[in-house]
């Protein structure tokens, strides 16, 4: 199955948090119920996976592959690989849209379930249904939810966030437009601060830099520069470095569901490991 168009096609409300049933087991109902959130682990990573593999139904061969990976805090992190390489997917795993087949999972020490706060995804501009009848700012609002809970409406505070981050991604005087009358580099920063509003620790980017203009281009890596700033984590899928090498502490080089390689800033590509530090 071809990890990029695996899965439904989103509406911006729903994202990221929507249940999907994967590898034949449903997710939680209620994603955006607040009970079950728990606060990070002192002194854990910021992602941990061990022996993680991924089969999409009716395929035999899986998406992801007995994957070990530690990522400290604080890091940025490429992942990196072609179409079908397993990006999209180990993404999806992390935020909880896909429930692996085997091995372990935990993000800041706890369980996916329990840090969907903690953890905001921008998914490929593609898998977005941008017919939606939705204007710019009520997108950037949906990045709230997973705080609000479903019958909570968004406060003075909340307004005034959504406010300064849609300031900060240069869309200030789209605020009313509708998110299909956007160009595709527009709607990846409407996205972008999407996930900055829901104030998470572990941002995952999917292929963020596809089909995009200079503007958005810059922007995007000033937010990155601003968020190593903050001690956020950050994790990008993508399928060329290109100019944005020199931004990443370490580069995981991915093949066919599996670690081929991986460097730090500055080095050789190394044989595949499990540390991201």
């Amino acid at each position: 199955m071809d990890e990029s168009t695996a899965g439904p096609r989103y509406d911006p409300a729903s994202l990221p948090q929507e249940p999907v049933a994967a590898c034949g087991k449903p997710l939680a109902r209620w994603p955006y119920g607040r009970s079950r959130h728990e606060s990070p682990l002192e002194r854990e990573p910021a992602v941990a996976v061990a022996g993680l593999t991924l089969t999409y139904p009716g395929d035999r061969e899986p998406a992801l592959a007995d994957l070990d990976l530690r990522v400290p805090p604080g890091t940025r992190l490429a992942l990196v690989g072609p179409n079908g390489a397993g990006k999209s997917t180990f993404l999806k795993a992390l935020v909880g849209l896909l429930r692996p087949t085997a091995g372990t999972l935990k993000i800041f020490g706890q369980d996916v379930a329990t840090c969907r706060h903690r953890v905001a995804y921008l998914p490929q501009r593609n898998e977005i249904d941008w017919r939606f009848p939705m204007t710019l700012e009520r997108l950037v609002s949906t990045g709230r939810y997973v705080h609000l809970g479903w019958l909570r409406t968004l406060g003075s505070a909340d307004h005034a966030l959504l406010i300064r981050v849609i300031r900060r991604l240069g869309l200030e005087g789209l605020r009313q437009k509708q998110v299909g009358e956007l160009s595709g580099g527009q709607q990846q920063r409407a996205l972008l601060a999407r996930a900055l509003v829901q104030e998470a620790d572990l941002l995952l980017l999917d292929e963020p830099l596809n089909a995009i203009d200079a503007e958005t281009r810059s922007v995007l890596g000033r937010v990155l520069d601003e968020l190593r700033e903050e001690g956020k984590t950050v994790i990008v899928a993508t399928h060329d470095l290109g100019r944005l090498e020199s931004g990443f502490d370490r580069a995981l080089f991915l093949a066919q569901g599996k670690v081929s390689s991986s460097k730090a800033a500055g080095e050789s590509a190394l044989p595949a490991g499990g540390e991201a530090g």
